[in-house]
C-alpha cells in the first residue's frame, strides 16, 4: 500500500449528490432574487461548505441570505436524497475492497454530519463508515480550500499528512489537499480535468482507483 490513509470527499465521489444539490441550490438562489444557473452553482459552490454560499452572495450583491437559508435548503436536499440519491458507480465495491484489505480510510466532507449520514443511510454506505471515520467541515473552523479538515481527519486517524492521499472531485478540495501537504487523486467524472489543477493524478472511474492506490 502506497499510503497509510485514504481520505474520501463525499459528495460526487461516494454519493452522486452534486447534480441534486446544485440543481436545488441554483433554484433556491434564483427564487430569492439571485439568478443562478446549474452550471454556475457547480462552478462556484461545488465542494464548498455552506458559508461560501453566504459569503459569495453578500460579496457580489451586498445582501445577506435569509437566516433560515441553510435549514430550508437542507430540508429540500434531504427530501430529494430520499427520492433520488444513489452511490457513485464503483463506490461500494471500492470501499469493500479497502475494508477487506485492511486499508485505513475515512470521509472528510464540506457537508454537515447530518448530510453525510442521510446520504450514507440512503445509499447503504453507512455499513462501511462508523462514526470514527466521518469528518465534516463542522468539525473545524474553516472549510475547503483551507487544509484544516484534511489535517484534522489525518490527525484523528493517526496518519501523517505526507502519507495520506485524498480523493476529490472539486477544485476547492484539490486546493485543500495540496495545502495540507497530501497527494490528491482528482476524479473527473463530473469535473473537467483542467479544473483540477494541482492533482497528483487524475482518474475517471472509481473502479480504477484500487489499482492506483496499491
Amino acid at each position: 500500500m502506497r499510503y497509510d490513509l485514504v481520505i474520501f470527499d463525499n459528495d460526487g465521489v461516494l454519493v452522486d449528490s452534486e447534480p441534486i444539490s446544485n440543481r436545488l441550490l441554483a433554484g433556491y438562489l434564483t427564487e430569492l432574487g439571485h439568478p443562478t444557473s446549474y452550471e454556475e452553482s457547480l462552478r462556484d459552490y461545488m465542494g464548498s461548505a455552506m458559508h461560501r454560499v453566504h459569503d459569495l452572495i453578500e460579496e457580489r450583491t451586498g445582501e445577506r441570505l435569509p437566516a433560515d437559508f441553510d435549514d430550508v435548503f437542507h430540508a429540500r436536499v434531504f427530501a430529494a436524497f430520499e427520492r433520488e440519491l444513489e452511490p457513485v458507480a464503483g463506490a461500494v465495491g471500492l470501499l469493500e475492497k479497502l475494508a477487506a484489505d485492511g486499508v485505513p480510510y475515512c470521509v472528510a466532507s464540506s457537508g454537515s454530519h447530518e448530510r453525510i449520514r442521510v446520504g450514507h443511510r440512503k445509499t447503504g454506505l453507512d455499513r462501511l463508515f462508523d462514526d470514527g471515520r466521518i469528518f465534516s467541515s463542522e468539525d473545524v473552523g474553516r472549510g475547503k480550500p483551507a487544509p484544516d479538515l484534511f489535517l484534522y481527519a489525518a490527525e484523528r486517524m493517526g496518519a501523517v499528512p505526507e502519507r495520506c492521499v485524498v480523493v476529490e472531485d472539486s477544485p476547492l478540495g484539490v486546493q485543500a489537499a495540496v495545502a495540507a501537504g497530501m497527494d490528491v487523486y482528482g476524479f473527473t467524472a463530473m469535473t473537467p480535468a483542467e479544473r483540477l489543477v494541482g492533482a497528483t493524478r487524475l482518474f475517471s472511474d472509481l473502479g480504477e482507483l484500487a489499482d492506483l492506490l496499491l
